[in-house]
């Protein structure tokens, strides 16, 4: 086995939530983003990007569809004799069979893979940010200091601090303190859950607090290493950086990409986003139908309006019909002479004809007014809108629903529909 300077471990086990009736059966890392990519494709093509060709993808909720995403890795030039992308999911041992119940445990359950490649540096990443990264650059910086430890960290706005870890460095960007999700910020520079480790140090503080509940590397792993007075420093970066974590970040992000000079841009020739692609006939724009500011995926047949949307691969948008301010994602049918306006269709929906999404007041949702607002319609994968229906904001509707679910033909705003199985 080739000895590897660094080696990626991408964490995308994470459930996300938040984000509703959009993961109760897909896993965050693996849900579409921009019409054509998931969201695993950005931290996957940052690898191979920075040169990283070993990457270690930690699996866990519902991965199927990430394990076939993924598969050997071809997309990302990831399908190596030598390294490449490997899928860890939890195993069974011999003494106990355990789900990985942290970050930093689910790093320290894979210590043999690591321990293959013998790294100087284990670069830990999360699966689900959208940005792009040269991991090359943070590694110079980790080397040039010294460091046991570094840290990227983003500037943000002090109001929103308090849902990160904090880091505060002195002049030479030397981390003095490090605080986990504080309640009073005294520094508005936020750890990004990206760390370069140097293999040594990450290998002892994982064997050393082992034991720990849940243990995790922002309340574990950091403040031991702290404790030992390794060399932390923090890395700033200041490019496009978007956790879509939550329902109303995760439109705003897509929403952002159809901006005339879009702050993120996918089609950049040196920094390529790489996903796995279909084979599947080109996009079809009928005669009537009216395309404004919009991404529209690959064997779409669009037939009607189309304003400010993102829409996903083989999705069928019907006669008379207008889709506005909306992610339609892969293989949904939209039907004919329905309104959609500010919605967040998953994958294989079906929408009937003469419905009408996104009307009326903003009312707080009933089920989770945390998870369902910023005024969108949710509706999970493989549900079903019947003809003729009107649904108001701040909803989520998962399953085969029928007009029986719908009294007079109308959910109101805030109201949920989740059909008996579905997940919340």
């Amino acid at each position: 086995m080739i000895k590897k300077e660094m080696i990626a471990m991408l964490l995308a086990g994470g459930q996300g939530s938040r984000l509703g009736v959009l993961t109760a059966d897909v896993a965050k890392p693996a849900v579409s983003f921009g019409g054509k990519y998931r969201i695993i494709d950005f931290p996957l093509s940052n690898c191979i990007n920075s040169g990283i060709d070993t990457v270690g993808v930690l699996t866990q909720y519902q991965p199927l569809r990430l394990n076939t995403h993924i598969g050997i890795g071809i997309p990302w030039d990831l399908d190596r004799n030598n390294g490449g992308v490997t899928v860890l999911p939890p195993y069974e041992r011999s003494t106990n069979s355990e789900w990985y119940t942290g970050t930093a445990n689910a790093i320290y359950q894979n210590l043999r893979y690591m321990e293959t490649y013998n790294p100087d540096y284990v670069l830990i990443l999360s699966g689900d940010h959208i940005y792009k990264m040269d991991y090359e650059v943070m590694l110079d910086f980790h080397k040039e200091n010294h460091a046991d430890v570094t840290i990227a960290t983003m500037p943000v706005p002090l109001e929103e601090a308090s849902r990160f870890g904090i880091v505060i460095a002195d002049e030479d960007k030397r981390i003095t303190e490090f605080e986990e999700k504080p309640q009073n910020p005294r520094s508005n520079l936020a750890s990004m859950g990206i760390y370069i480790f140097s293999w040594p140090v990450l290998r002892d503080a994982l064997i050393a607090m082992k034991d720990q509940q849940s243990c995790d590397f922002g309340k574990h792993i950091i403040p031991y290493c702290f404790e030992h007075q390794k060399r932390m420093f923090a890395y700033e970066f200041n490019g496009y950086w978007k956790d879509v974590g939550t329902l109303g970040s995760y439109w705003e992000a897509n929403m952002e990409l159809i901006d005339l000079i879009p702050e993120f841009n996918l089609y950049e020739e040196y920094w390529k986003i790489y996903t796995k692609c279909d084979t599947i006939e080109p996009q079809y724009i009928a005669s009537e139908a009216y395309i404004e500011k919009s991404i529209i995926g690959e064997a779409s047949e669009i037939y009607g309006t189309v304003i400010n949307s993102v829409i996903g691969p083989n999705v069928q948008i019907g006669r008379g019909t207008v889709v506005r301010d909306s992610i339609i994602m892969k293989d949904t049918v939209i039907g004919e002479n329905t309104n959609i306006t500010k919605a967040i269709v998953a994958e294989n929906c079906r929408v009937g004809n003469q419905a009408e999404l996104g009307i009326g007041e903003e009312a707080p949702n009933k089920l989770n007014a945390s998870i369902y607002s910023f005024g969108l319609v949710t509706i999970g994968e493989n549900s079903v809108i019947p003809d003729g229906v009107k649904i108001g904001k701040n909803t989520a509707i998962s399953g085969v629903t029928d007009k029986s679910d719908y009294p007079d033909n109308v959910l109101l705003g805030g109201e949920v529909i989740i059909k008996a199985g579905d997940n919340k």
